[in-house]
């Protein structure tokens, strides 16, 4: 198993990677990088969940936590989730679609369209 975040700023958007598995066991260390990053006062934050190859239930909690964070702050959340990611393609974007959550969040197909003001998010 590997997990990363690493973090980065564009502007006013925090941006922050997620790779390998999105789990019981790696959803406390992004729950706590998100609190953090809204603790260090960036209210909007970019998810790139493109090289995330499995996300479990804990996994779409977390997300789903985030999205409640950053709202109660009155900020943004994004989320980047290409249509073939991690190599076969988006397991999150399908594990989210499956659940009927993914309407729930702004998803855009790179971390470019994320951060621009122009894009549009995708279609549920």
């Amino acid at each position: 198993m590997t997990f990363k975040v690493t973090g980065g700023e564009q502007g006013e958007w925090a941006v922050l990677q997620v790779s390998g598995e999105l789990d019981l066991v790696t959803s406390p260390v992004l729950r706590q990088r998100v609190h953090d990053v809204v603790a260090e006062g960036h209210h909007c934050l970019v998810l790139d969940l493109s090289e995330v190859f499995f996300c479990d239930s804990s996994g779409v909690g977390v997300l789903i936590a985030a999205r409640r964070l950053i709202r109660s702050c009155q900020g943004r959340l994004r989320l980047v989730l290409p249509a073939r990611g991690a190599a076969d393609g988006s397991h999150v974007n399908r594990v989210l679609g499956a659940l009927g959550v993914r309407r729930l969040f702004d998803v855009y197909g790179d971390v470019d369209a994320a951060l621009g003001d122009e894009g549009e998010p995708l279609s549920a």
